[in-house]
């Protein structure tokens, strides 16, 4: 199948779906190699930012959703009398990041890291499609893990993980040291004289 053709093709199907396609459903459909979906969808994803057209083709992870471009949101509002989605509190938004960088993360994790109980804003946080349920710890009791959704990244406008700004995360089983707080120095060691 030659380029263009693979590019309207793949636009239908993005368009139809309405949600994120993974690459490797989409090489099958086309009976091909994922790269050349990549590449092609790359493409078309660019043709549509260069154009500056109201939708825009988003890779998202190992997929791809067309989605309606960030300049039209306010119309896109009032034409939809949609609601935005209701802020994060900091409890949820704290939550939010532990669980990101330290996926797959339990709710003990949460608690532990934060160190307040952290039930309402885990809850919070799978009902507005932030996280989802990762499987279970393999510990006793099972604790139920968490990772972050697709939903997460397009909400914040991440292509993927990675690009997730680094931190210092805490490490577990170790005691955490403090930095000492220094002795203020004398005027005579400041400036190197002698007393």
């Amino acid at each position: 199948m030659e380029q263009e053709q693979l590019q309207r093709a793949i636009e239908a199907i993005l368009f139809a779906a309405g949600e994120r396609i993974d690459i490797r459903r989409l090489a099958a459909v086309f009976e091909t190699d994922p790269d050349q979906i990549e590449r092609a969808a790359d493409a078309l994803a660019d043709q549509y930012a260069f154009a500056r057209r109201g939708i825009r083709i988003l890779k998202l992870e190992k997929g791809y959703q067309m989605v309606s471009s960030g300049e039209m949101a306010d119309y896109v509002t009032k034409a939809l009398e949609t609601r935005k989605p209701p802020k994060l509190s900091a409890s949820q938004l704290e939550a939010l990041t532990i669980i990101a960088y330290y996926q797959p993360a339990t709710k003990a994790m949460v608690e532990q890291i934060r160190g307040v109980d952290s039930s309402y804003s885990v809850a919070a946080l799978l009902n507005k499609k932030l996280i989802e349920e990762a499987g279970r710890l393999n510990v006793p009791g099972r604790p139920i893990q968490y990772k972050t959704t697709p939903d997460f990244l397009r909400t914040f406008g991440l292509a993927s993980l990675e690009e997730l700004p680094p931190i210092e995360k805490v490490s577990f089983g170790e005691p955490v040291e403090l930095p000492q707080e220094q002795p203020a120095r004398q005027p005579s060691e400041q400036t190197g004289e002698e007393g």
